[in-house]
């Protein structure tokens, strides 16, 4: 769909960015004379005008938000700053409809049409600026349209933004891409569940422990350490047992968060078996810190 030309019009009243890419310019003057004396003025940009242009934009309803994403175009392909900024500012100006008048039927339409532009005849670049406005203004109905970008390697970690930013369905969607999931893809999941807490992940985190990858066997020690399972304590501290390294440290951190959730959770036997099998197997002098980290853990429990 060719965007319109009062369109076209409104879009084009969208400020410019400064050589710094700021939009509040600053404009410094040379006034010569002794000490080459400068006077810096600072150019705010005209709220008013363009509060009042995307109201008009907004006014043409699924037509014009369609002619604005028609302007945007792949990174590197074309000058479209102009129709960012002002699909931006809709995304921000359908959320503040919705606090105003406590309806949610502007913001979800306008979800709903960013959401219909997630499919391959858009540019990748395009899409992910779509999935960008969605953390913003995306709601339950845009979900499952991102959820299909999580296979994606180059688009997975802009839709698992929106995603967990929505919350309503996150984890379904991260878990139902699992089985699928590869390489980035497979580790943007796994770390968004542990972001989200998901519970019902604790058997998938567990196997991953094991995975061939050691950022993804990162992630699922840190996913079993945020939702504090209990009855992973035996696998962590198993897969913190390596070798000196990156590992072993961020895998010990990690056995240490369970701990404390697990004294959060009152779940005090628990987490006094988790310290205290750090306690005695920290014996390196370099993990010192460790030892009497969870020695005291231990001491104060009782």
């Amino acid at each position: 769909m060719a965007p319109s030309e009062p369109l076209k019009a409104l879009v084009s009243q969208m400020p410019e960015p400064d050589e710094r890419g700021m939009y509040c310019h600053i404009v410094v003057k040379d006034l010569g004379g002794e000490g080459k004396k400068r006077q810096v003025e600072t150019r705010p940009i005209d709220k008013d005008k363009i509060e009042k242009a995307i109201a008009d934009i907004h006014k043409g309803g699924r037509e014009n938000i369609l002619g604005i994403i028609d302007m945007l175009v792949e990174p590197g392909q074309g000058d479209d700053i102009k129709a960012r900024y002002a699909l931006h500012c809709l995304a921000v100006y359908v959320c503040t409809l919705k606090q105003k008048e406590g309806n949610d039927s502007v913001r979800r339409d306008f979800s709903a049409v960013l959401a219909s532009q997630l499919g391959a005849n858009r540019p990748k670049g395009v899409r992910a600026y779509l999935a960008q406005e969605l953390e913003v203004a995306g709601g339950p109905e845009a979900v499952p349209a991102l959820g299909k970008l999580l296979l994606d390697q180059e688009l997975c970690d802009w839709a698992a933004r929106a995603i967990v930013s929505i919350g309503a369905g996150a984890a379904e969607q991260f878990r139902a891409v699992l089985p699928q999931a590869k390489g980035f893809a497979r580790l943007t999941a796994l770390q968004n569940l542990g972001v989200l807490r998901d519970a019902a992940s604790a058997a998938v985190f567990r196997a991953a422990l094991a995975d061939a990858d050691r950022e993804i066997r990162l992630a699922a020690a840190w996913g079993l350490a945020r939702i504090g399972d209990a009855a992973s304590a035996d696998a962590l501290l198993k897969a913190a047992n390596v070798g000196p390294g990156w590992e072993r440290i961020q895998m010990t951190k990690a056995c240490l968060m369970l701990a404390e959730n697990l004294v959060a959770a009152g779940k005090n036997a628990d987490a006094a078996r988790v310290y205290t099998r750090l306690r005695d197997s920290r014996t390196d002098p370099t993990e010192k810190y460790v030892r009497d980290l969870a020695a005291d853990a231990v001491a104060a429990m009782k």
